[in-house]
């Protein structure tokens, strides 16, 4: 056999995976939004089964020995070549994935599935006891998965290194280390100025059929296709990728507080269109899937905050929000509704935290699950350890577990390593916006029109049509000409908060 019919039987088999990893995400995304309560036990059997044949697809020695031999091929003789990124990021996954027993992925895909259920059911009922068990037996699994993978200075390296590829927990820690450092002084100034705008408008009555209309309305006219996704409600607000023309984000909203339903909606937004600016001729491949988390988590950020929370964007939509909410919003100016939602103040919850604050949320997180993953941190002890980190890095003690530990689903779905690559992609995001507007001129004038696809085609161009054919930090140097580095973001945040808060 020749290295070219090799190759595209190699690219037949892993688009043949890809088909039921779709319906894996299929089921998940049923799981979230609408399935009988009495089905828990069958759709648990479903996952492991998908799961377990999906480990044995992709750890088939027969797929390795085709990656072996078109490693040395003259088709990857160009490392940015389609060939290539194939080639080479299907050898690392399937060197990766060989390590891991099946026996163990159907026992953590089982232990999952279960887990999202009993954590649904214990936020509901703020009984953090309840999901205690479940959460250590996610956390031994997924102790036993690093350690099969194998790593070189900390167990959490192995687990960090499936969302952002290459990374390091020392790297990591030393990038939002300088962060937090960076921040910590701007939060302090900020808490200092005599002018405090207030959030309270934010607070009134908010009815969800407008809320509902309204985020459909921006997220379709910032660029989300719904001719190629839709949009739904669930506990956890996220996006799912169910094939090259089904790109499902859902979302949450709170009759009496705006932002968590808006905001969270041009978030998953930003993640949909990453999945639709990808290459669907390439589905399934490399070529055809997302840099990283971090890059991913880029898009996201970078259409919440940069875009929607900029004055531009509200000289376009304000008058919009104030027909759809007259009694809330009729009596109050632009200027103060854009000082409302910038409003610097800790708060619980992360994903309805501000800008400032809500990377001070991540670090918390990310040295929670690394000391649980590392062992240095037992299951009993974290919901104090949550409330110690809260206190000393926000001022807040949670009043509750589901207002603290078990505000995030990712713990119950064994996403252990995940947390990180949300700053990660605020740090991206603001380098490439930054990069964005070099190029394209001020885009502030564009968006006050209702006009982002200037935006939009930049960032498919420069970003998503790559797929993996680089790694995170290349990519952010071939787009902004710099390393990762937090002096963009920093920036971004001064030049909006500052005048906000008069200083």
């Amino acid at each position: 056999m020749d290295d070219k019919t090799r190759y595209e039987e190699l690219c037949t088999q892993v688009r043949e995976t890809a088909l039921l990893q779709s319906t894996a995400a299929l089921l998940e995304w049923d799981q979230q939004t609408g399935l009988p309560a009495k089905a828990d036990e069958y759709r648990c059997q479903q996952m492991t089964f998908l799961a377990g044949e999906i480990h044995r697809r992709n750890t088939d020695p027969k797929l390795g020995e085709a990656l072996e031999q078109l490693s040395d091929s003259e088709l990857v003789a160009d490392p940015e070549s389609d060939a290539a990124t194939v080639v080479r990021n299907l050898k690392r996954e399937f060197d990766r994935n060989v390590r891991v027993p099946a026996d163990l992925v159907k026992e953590l895909a089982k232990a999952t599935s279960a887990g999202h259920n009993i954590w649904v059911k214990a936020r509901k009922e703020d009984d953090f006891a309840s999901f205690a068990p479940t959460l250590q037996n996610i956390i031994a699994l997924s102790q036993q998965k690093a350690d099969a993978i194998g790593f070189e200075d900390c167990r959490y390296d192995a687990l960090l290194d499936e969302y952002e590829p290459g990374a390091k927990t020392a790297e990591v820690d030393q990038v939002l280390g300088g962060l937090r450092d960076a921040l910590v002084p701007l939060i302090d100034q900020l808490k200092g100025s005599e002018t405090q705008p207030s959030g309270k408008m934010l607070h009134r009555s908010y009815p969800i059929n407008a809320q509902k209309e309204f985020a459909r309305e921006a997220s379709e006219k910032i660029g989300f296709d719904y001719s190629r996704g839709r949009l739904d409600e669930t506990h956890h607000p996220f996006c799912t990728e169910i094939g090259p023309h089904d790109c499902r984000i859902l979302t949450r909203y709170d009759e009496s507080f705006f932002s968590a339903g808006f905001f969270g909606t041009l978030h998953e937004a930003g993640h949909g269109m990453y999945e639709q600016g990808l290459r669907s001729d390439q589905h399934g491949l490399p070529t055809g899937r997302y840099c990283s988390l971090g890059i991913h988590e880029s898009q996201s950020r970078l259409w919440e905050n940069l875009v929607g929370r900029s004055y531009a964007f509200w000289k376009h939509f304000y008058p919009v929000a104030q027909q759809r909410f007259p009694q809330s919003l009729g009596d109050q100016s632009l200027d103060d509704f854009f000082a409302a939602i910038n409003v610097v103040e800790p708060s619980l919850i992360r994903v309805e935290a501000d800008e400032a604050t809500y990377n001070l949320h991540i670090i918390i997180r990310f040295e929670l699950e690394r000391d649980l993953i590392d062992g240095t941190l037992a299951v009993d002890d974290l919901a104090d350890a949550w409330n110690a980190k809260y206190e000393s890095s926000l001022g807040i003690i949670p009043p509750s577990f589901a207002d603290g530990v078990l505000q995030d689903v990712h713990w119950s779905a064994g996403l252990f390593g995940y947390f990180p690559t949300y700053s990660l992609g605020n740090l991206y995001a603001s380098q490439f916006f930054a990069a964005a507007q070099a190029e394209c001129g001020d885009l502030a004038k564009p968006f006050a029109n209702g006009e982002f696809s200037e935006l939009k085609k930049w960032l498919n161009e420069r970003v998503h049509h790559h797929g993996q054919s680089y790694s995170s930090p290349e990519l952010a140097k071939k787009v902004t000409g710099q390393a990762l580095s937090h002096d963009a973001l920093i920036t971004d945040l001064r030049n909006k908060l500052l005048p906000v808060y008069g200083l």
